[in-house]
């Protein structure tokens, strides 16, 4: 895969216990290159859902378990905290925030309580567990050589979706999923103002629609 020549000296992945979060840090630890640290983040580390990534930690020592609830600041700082221990000065290369949460809703029926539930976990989450990951982004900017922006250097990576997309939102007649497409059309603009605020720290920052996978939240309509 493209992604075979990839050398990232450490990766922070949200969302990591399941479906593309999961993919996420297995592929990076079968890397020819894996990275020194992978740390995956989930809201219940010790739980039944997160049990094939306690496996995988079994038999990875660069794999740590970081427990994170993107909808709540104290829980973020903390994590931040935990990681930047762990780095012991180096930075963090990689952040991915692909936590996220979607729901079957409709046009005439969405609630106050699902705009507010979904945009707190898919917008404003990213944007919190970066900021409280910047400092550590900056710090592995600076220890990189050269000036052009890449994952290698450092980069925040949001997960998004076509379903947000504002000239083409993808399959409306198969759902409408009204809270979902509204967090990710915001989770792009962020990512933009994030993209023109950090580059002058030499930080990367964008967008990917990892298309539809056969996940937990994608059902059985996805890829695998």
């Amino acid at each position: 895969s493209s992604m075979a020549g990839l050398c990232v000296c450490s990766v922070l992945v949200t969302g990591a216990n399941r479906g593309i979060g999961l993919g996420l840090v297995r592929h990076f630890l079968g890397l020819p290159s894996p990275p020194k640290w992978v740390f995956a983040a989930c809201r219940d580390p010790k739980g039944q859902r997160a049990q094939e990534l306690q496996n995988l930690a079994s038999k990875h020592h660069n794999l740590v378990i970081i427990p994170l609830d993107v909808t709540d600041p104290t829980s973020i700082k903390a994590a931040a905290a935990s990681v930047g221990e762990k780095l012991g000065g180096s930075g963090l290369n990689l952040l991915i925030n692909n936590a996220g949460i979607a729901k079957m809703d409709f046009l005439d029926t969405v609630t106050l309580e699902d705009m507010t539930q979904i945009y707190t976990t898919n917008t404003i989450g990213p944007l919190l567990v970066s900021q409280a990951f910047l400092p550590l982004l900056k710090t592995a900017a600076q220890g990189s050589p050269g000036s052009a922006l890449s994952c290698t250097k450092a980069a925040i990576i949001n997960m998004s979706s076509n379903g947000g997309s504002i000239t083409s939102p993808a399959g409306w007649d198969l759902m409408q999923v009204v809270a979902y497409r509204c967090s990710k059309a915001a989770l792009n603009m962020l990512t933009k103002c994030q993209s023109l605020g950090y580059r002058e720290h030499g930080i990367l920052c964008a967008a990917l629609h990892p298309g539809w996978v056969q996940t937990d939240m994608g059902s059985s309509g996805g890829h695998t």
